[in-house]
Protein backbone atom coordinates (compact mmCIF):
# COMPACT_ATOMS: atom_id res chain seq x y z
CA UNK A 1 0.00 0.00 0.00
CA UNK A 2 0.82 3.33 -0.89
CA UNK A 3 0.89 6.11 1.79
CA UNK A 4 -0.40 10.00 0.06
CA UNK A 5 -0.97 13.21 1.74
CA UNK A 6 -3.87 14.49 -1.05
CA UNK A 7 -6.93 16.94 -0.11
CA UNK A 8 -10.25 15.27 -0.29
CA UNK A 9 -14.17 16.86 -0.89
CA UNK A 10 -15.68 16.48 2.03
CA UNK A 11 -19.21 16.21 0.76
CA UNK A 12 -17.60 13.38 -2.10
CA UNK A 13 -16.48 11.44 0.70
CA UNK A 14 -19.37 11.73 2.82
CA UNK A 15 -21.63 10.56 -0.20
CA UNK A 16 -19.37 7.72 -1.17
CA UNK A 17 -19.17 6.64 2.48
CA UNK A 18 -22.67 6.80 2.66
CA UNK A 19 -23.66 4.67 -0.24
CA UNK A 20 -20.63 2.20 0.52
CA UNK A 21 -21.87 1.86 4.00
CA UNK A 22 -17.59 2.59 5.28
CA UNK A 23 -16.99 5.01 7.87
CA UNK A 24 -13.13 5.47 7.92
CA UNK A 25 -12.07 7.95 5.21
CA UNK A 26 -9.38 5.16 4.31
CA UNK A 27 -12.20 2.58 4.17
CA UNK A 28 -14.11 4.63 1.94
CA UNK A 29 -11.11 6.00 -0.17
CA UNK A 30 -10.05 2.19 -0.78
CA UNK A 31 -13.76 1.11 -1.74
CA UNK A 32 -14.74 3.69 -3.82
CA UNK A 33 -11.27 2.42 -5.71
CA UNK A 34 -12.15 -0.79 -5.64
CA UNK A 35 -16.01 0.27 -6.67
CA UNK A 36 -14.73 2.11 -10.01
CA UNK A 37 -12.07 -0.38 -10.71
CA UNK A 38 -14.86 -3.12 -10.41
CA UNK A 39 -17.21 -0.88 -12.59
CA UNK A 40 -14.84 -0.31 -15.07
CA UNK A 41 -14.25 -4.06 -15.73
CA UNK A 42 -18.29 -4.49 -15.88
CA UNK A 43 -18.51 -1.97 -18.87
CA UNK A 44 -15.49 -3.75 -20.71
CA UNK A 45 -16.89 -7.66 -20.36
CA UNK A 46 -19.90 -5.48 -21.43
CA UNK A 47 -18.73 -3.81 -24.49
CA UNK A 48 -16.98 -7.31 -25.57
CA UNK A 49 -20.42 -9.14 -25.15
CA UNK A 50 -22.24 -6.32 -27.69
CA UNK A 51 -19.08 -6.54 -30.02
CA UNK A 52 -19.34 -10.55 -30.17
CA UNK A 53 -23.31 -9.95 -30.33
CA UNK A 54 -23.10 -7.60 -33.23
CA UNK A 55 -21.06 -10.15 -35.36
CA UNK A 56 -24.12 -12.63 -35.24
CA UNK A 57 -22.63 -15.20 -32.37
CA UNK A 58 -25.45 -15.47 -30.48
CA UNK A 59 -27.93 -15.83 -33.63
CA UNK A 60 -28.03 -19.35 -32.71
CA UNK A 61 -29.63 -18.79 -29.44
CA UNK A 62 -32.89 -17.04 -31.01
CA UNK A 63 -33.77 -20.10 -32.55
CA UNK A 64 -35.88 -21.87 -29.56
CA UNK A 65 -34.77 -25.39 -30.98
CA UNK A 66 -31.51 -24.53 -30.44
CA UNK A 67 -31.57 -23.24 -27.78
CA UNK A 68 -32.63 -26.17 -25.10
CA UNK A 69 -30.24 -28.94 -26.32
Amino acid sequence: MSEVLINLDDDALAGAAKHLGTTGREETVNAALREFDQRRRRLEAFDELVAMAETGMFDELLDKRNYRR
